[in-house]
This record gives structure tokens, sequence and C-alpha cells, in this order.
């Protein structure tokens, strides 16, 4: 499929539903076969083998990988389903697989690779094609599509290619122009002038969702779904993107040599590269020039500035110090809710609202050319930095055929932008569209600005998963999933204890020894107050995090270094309406701070057999219970040396040649306060990969204050 014109390379991502599955069928070849040869047009503007090895961005592979890359992903992502069979090229299909994700400037990428040839690689190429046309023709298919639906990995791997189509263009911005050449399909827009004058237009604020619906009736990658609402304040905001001519003002006065404006990072990334401009500008004998994927032109004023995130950053705080209000970049919800303003996506218009979609321009154009109620380019012409690190919304669910996708972006060094560029197509020009990049790196993106009455920026912090194997293990085992139909273990401890002591006051309850929480919340149900403490900050950061934002992630082992990923949250728990009667502390449970007494209830899950003087603790547990209090121990008794000295075991132990057990020791340490109310086993089970698992029973003893 050979395209002349822009026209030819317009496509729109298709719908999920529909009526007959063999038009479904054969749209999804066509969307399959003009994205393929889409791409490959891109790469017929290389006319050197040359250019397809060398790096001109050294944080980024050079472009034969890219060229491989996206083939090699259907193959890889067909296989991994046990779609097909076999491979077509082991060899590329490991060496093209992995390594897109950019680096930082200090980590940089100097492994020495044996790139296959430019011809291998197209052959490879054809028979990808081949073979994926093939598979379309024969996949099970029903509608709607859906994530576990054939056509879904068909069309990931189409959304996938379309979004190198925009990455490996950004690479070739890079390359020497004598190793390309003008192609009719990427024909820049040819008008420019001066810079319109940037104004700022009130926004009114308002309550919104941010998320793709799961009815949504386009693809979506993992990290658009599930939802989140946000109150959004007033603000105002900038009628134009940052135009070259306005950004100029900022680099002539000295913007990239005042380190005041920048942020740390910003000011490590600057002593790194030595910027002194853009990256895509050109000073030659005293005029500024821009470089476009073809051509160098004088530097075009009216056009959008393209910028990473941490320039953009630095401009905002010139200009507050120029204007002496509050400048910054816009949130995520702040520019959603700029993008409601356009009722249409990419699916339903009859053109681009925007320099989008390759449906105007193969390149940027004027930043006053599209406008929405005042405002221009609200979407398309670049991508628009947001003050947002990307996060999955509560009820994110990785991909099980893509789990790499989003989590490692998770991490509070990868930024949202939004809106897409003028390549922007697929997926990417939809209205749900989530991408990020790290902050120093360069994309067809650019930035508005807004002007705040608070000079706070309302960013969330982000939910990173939690990777360290055992809090990982204990989330899993306080929130995850249930094995071998053993009952929760804290839930189970908390409904027995409660079953033992119907007549116990629902005052106060401390849960000590609490690690990552699950109880606490469980008592929360039942008692007015509930102190959560653990000797652990590991553990007990997932407690606090899950009552502050209602959720926490967590990365258990299946097999080897492989993962599976999980979310917890409150809501689904059923716990959002009691997690404000918790208080989460780090403490000692041999030295807690006198204000935590006063108890009806203390549970010690797990928890005698881990202190150094187990029965020090109980002689004076007590003191912090009221009259008539009851004291809930569950332990298996696993007594170790390594956390308790064998001296200060409670049982498990011969005493004058006679075996004397935990229970003996726990009569004798609180016989002479507390009367044993009940006794029971309660079992539970910790997942340590997911073909191994401990299976264990701990007794439960309940003891009430005489």
């Amino acid at each position: 499929m050979f395209m002349h014109t822009l026209a030819d390379a317009v496509t729109k991502t298709p719908l999920l539903t529909g009526t007959d599955p063999a038009q479904k069928r054969e749209e999804i070849r066509r969307y399959f076969h003009q994205t393929f040869s889409l791409y490959e047009a891109l790469f017929d503007c290389i006319t050197t083998d040359a250019a397809y090895y060398s790096r001109p961005e050294p944080l980024r592979h050079p472009l034969i990988f890219y060229f491989g890359h996206t083939a090699v992903f259907f193959i890889n992502k067909l296989v991994l389903g046990k779609y097909l069979p076999e491979r077509l090229d082991e060899r590329l299909e490991s060496m093209f697989a992995i390594g897109v994700d950019e680096m930082s400037w200090d980590d940089l990428n100097d492994a020495h690779y044996d790139w296959p040839s430019l011809a291998h690689t197209r052959d490879y190429r054809a028979q990808v094609r081949n073979t994926v046309d093939a598979f379309i023709s024969e996949m099970p298919l029903s509608l709607p599509i859906t994530p576990d639906s054939a056509a879904w990995i068909v069309l990931m791997g189409i959304e996938h290619e379309r979004i190198h189509l925009e990455t490996s263009s950004v690479i070739m911005r890079m390359l020497p122009l004598d190793q390309l050449q003008s192609h009719p399909l990427w024909t820049a827009c040819r008008d420019a002038g001066e810079a319109p004058q940037n104004a700022l237009l009130p926004v009114a604020g308002d309550t919104i969702t941010l998320g793709k619906p799961a009815t949504a009736a386009t693809y979506g990658w993992d990290n658009e779904y599930g939802s989140k609402t946000v109150e959004v304040q007033p603000y105002r905001v900038a009628q134009y993107l940052v135009s070259n001519g306005e950004y100029l003002e900022f680099v002539q006065d000295g913007g990239y040599r005042k380190p005041e404006y920048w942020t740390e990072e910003g000011r490590q990334w600057l002593d790194f590269t030595r910027a002194t401009m853009p990256r895509f500008w050109l000073l030659r004998d005293g005029e500024y020039m821009q470089r476009n994927l073809l051509e160098e032109i004088p530097l075009p004023l009216n056009w959008p500035v393209e910028v990473n995130y941490l320039e953009a950053r630095a401009f905002c705080n010139w200009k507050t110090a120029q204007t002496g209000t509050h400048i910054r970049l816009p949130t995520e919800a702040e520019w959603t809710l700029l993008r409601n303003r356009i009722d249409a996506d990419q699916p339903d218009w009859g053109q681009a609202p925007g320099n989008l979609n390759l449906e105007h321009y193969a390149s940027s154009c004027p930043v006053d050319r599209f406008e929405t109620d005042g405002i221009y380019d609200i979407t398309g012409n670049v991508w628009q930095w947001t003050e947002t690190p990307i996060d999955g919304f509560p009820g994110f669910e990785v991909h099980p055929l893509y789990d790499d996708f989003s989590t490692p972006t998770f991490d509070n060094r990868h930024n949202l932008f939004k809106g897409g560029s003028w390549i922007s197509t697929g997926n990417e020009a939809t209205r749900y569209s989530r991408y990020a990049f790290r902050r120093h790196f360069f994309q067809h993106a650019g930035f508005r600005y807004i002007e705040s009455d608070n000079p706070e920026v309302p960013v969330e912090p982000v939910n990173t998963y939690e990777t360290d194997e055992l809090v990982a293990q204990y989330l899993e085992f306080h929130y995850g999933d249930r094995y071998f139909d053993v009952p929760n273990y804290p839930v189970a401890c908390v409904e027995a204890l409660l079953t033992q002591l119907p007549e116990v006051s629902k005052g106060r309850a401390l849960d000590l020894g609490c690690s990552v929480g699950r109880a606490s919340f469980e008592l929360a149900r039942h008692f007015d107050r509930v102190d959560g403490i653990d000797f652990s900050a590991r553990f007990i950061q997932h407690g606090v995090q899950l009552k502050e934002s209602g959720q926490t992630r967590f990365a258990i082992p299946t097999e080897g270094e492989l993962v599976e990923f999980k979310e917890a949250s409150l809501a689904d728990m059923g716990y959002a309406e009691v997690a404000g009667r918790i208080e989460f502390v780090q403490g000692d449970a041999h030295n807690l701070k006198p204000r935590f007494t006063g108890y009806d209830l203390i549970f010690c899950g797990n928890l005698i057999d881990r202190l150094y003087d187990p029965a020090a603790f109980l002689a004076q547990v007590h003191e912090r219970l009221n009259t008539g209090g009851c004291l809930v121990l569950t332990s298996p008794y696993t007594w170790l040396e390594e956390y308790t000295p064998k001296d200060r075991w409670l049982g498990g132990v011969k005493v004058n040649g006679e075996n004397f057990t935990t229970l003996d020791g726990l009569k004798a340490v609180l016989g002479e306060r507390f009367e044993l109310v009940g006794r029971q086993d309660v079992p539970f089970v910790i997942r340590e990969t997911r073909r191994k698992f401990q299976h264990t029973l701990a007794e439960m003893t309940v003891w009430r204050l005489k």
C-alpha cells in the first residue's frame, strides 16, 4: 500500500463495537496494513543505510531498532498469548523486543549491539505483514472486542506502531539533513509570521471525572482506565500555546543561564547538556533557525515552541518573576477541563479540530489557527506538558500481555503530556489518551501556561508499586487473593475475636504489630477509634497510604523475575467510610508513648514471637487497657533467636526436663491479671510465588482484664 498524499495517511482508530464480525475483520485488516505502510513511509525519508545505525539521540537506540521493533511486537505478543504456535526469527524477536524507554542522561546505554542488516529487517517486516494478515483472517472474532479478545492484541500492535510513528519521527529530526530526502507525504506547513500576543482567559472551576470508561468504544491502554473525581479550582489560561516568539524572550533574557528559574532536576540537566536554547533551534550567522522533520527553516515565531518539561517549567518560573503572579503548567485535570469543551472524538469527527491525526500538516503550524471558545490548540499541533506525574487511576489493571507498558512509568519521573501533536494518530489522537515521558526528554511537545490564585500545584504523589519482596508479600497476605479456600487472616481474626467477646465495649481498639493494616481497617468497622502501630516504617506507610489515598499497589513474584501487579482499594473492600477512625503510627511495642492507653481491646496479631522480650511486654500491657478490657493474641509460636533470645522465649522449651508450651508461658505471665476466656486455631496462607505457599495454623487466645 503506497501513500502519495497526506490524505492517504488519515485513518481513524476503529470502534470495538459493531454488528457484523466479517465487516469488522476487514476494517481491522485495513487499519493494520495502513498503519504498517504509513510507518514504512516515514522510514522512506532516510537515504543512507548508515542513518539507521547512528545514534543522533544518545539516550535511545538507533533507528534500525525502531524499524524492527514494531514488527517484532506483533509476533512477541501473539506468541505470548499463545495465538501463534512459533516464532519467525528468534534472534530479531529478542534483539528488537525491549529497550525503548528513554534513559536518564547520566545512565547512557553504551552497549554494542550486533544489529541485523537493513535488508534482513525489511524482509522480516514483510514476513510479519503476511503473518498478521493471515492471523486477522483466521482469528476468532465476536463483538464487542474486549481486552481478552485476539483482536485486542492485534489492535495493541497497531496502536503500538502508531506510537513509534511519532517517536521515530522525533529521532529523525536529529539526523543530518544529508541523510534524509523530501517526501510528498511529509510536507511541512508553509505559513509563518510574527507571534500573536498571548492573553489569559478565565476558566470556571468544576468537578470532573478522569479516566476512560470501561464501556468506551475504542482501544485503550491500561493506564487510561479506572476513574478519579477531581475538583478543579478556577484559573486563567493562556489563549495560545507558548510560541517560539514568546519563548524567545526567555532565551534572550538569559533564562538558560539563570539557575533560579530551574528545578534541581533542571539544573542537573543544564549542567550535563549545556543547553542554551530549545533542542530543535539552531543559531546560524546570528539568525535563529528551526529543524523540522526534513528541513531547516527560519525560526517560525508564530509556531509553538518545542521543549521538554524542565524547560517549560523554567519558563513558567521566569514568567512568574516577570508578572508577579502564579504562572505554572496545568495539571491533567485542568487540561481535561479545557478538552471537555470539544465534544467530538477522533472516530466521530468529520475533520480534526486541531493540527492532529495527520489531517492538516506534517509539521507544526501557527498557534492561532485552530480555535475553540476563544482558546487555540486545545488539542493538536504539539503535545502539552502538564504538572502531573503519570499514575494509574483507582481501578487501574495491568493487561497481562503488556504488563510493562505503564507500570515502569509510575515512578514520579515521568510527566503526562496531553492533546497530541500533528503526527499523533490512532489512540494518541483520542480524548482519553494518556502518555508520559521523562521530564528531560523531547517529543513534538510544547506547553501552555495557566495563572492560578494558589502558588501550590494541586498534584498528588504517585502511587508507585511496592516491590520490596517482604512488604509486597504482606500486602498480598492482607489485601490479596484467597488461596486454598482459607479466609483472609486479619479479617478472620477480627471476626473470631468478636465472636469470643460479644460484650466487649466498642470504644477504642489498638492493633499492635499492625503490619500493613488490614486488621486495623476491619476493627474500624466495629470500634469508634483504632490505633494501628507497627515498628516497621516500610509496613506502616501502606496503611497510611490506603487511608489517605484510598489505594495501594504492589508487585508480587510469580516465578523467577516475573511479577504480577496488584492494587488494593478501600472502596472495593468496604472500608472507605471507616478509614477516618484510624490513626497509623510507627512505634515500638516495648516502648509505646503514654498517650496510647485507655483501650477496650488490644489485638496483637502474630506479634509475641517477634518481640525481643515478650514477657516484659505482657507484664505491662494491662496498663493500657480499660477495666474489663480485652487482650487478644495470635501466633504460630515460631520462636527464632534472630527475633527473641532463647532465654526469653515464652515457651517451646524444656523446663525441668518437661515440655513447656507457649500457652503455658502465657498463663504464667498473664494469669494474675487476666482471665483466659477463649482459645481457637486460625489458619492462614502466605503466598511466596505462584506455586509456593506457606500454610500455617496460628493459635488465638482471648484474655479479659480482671
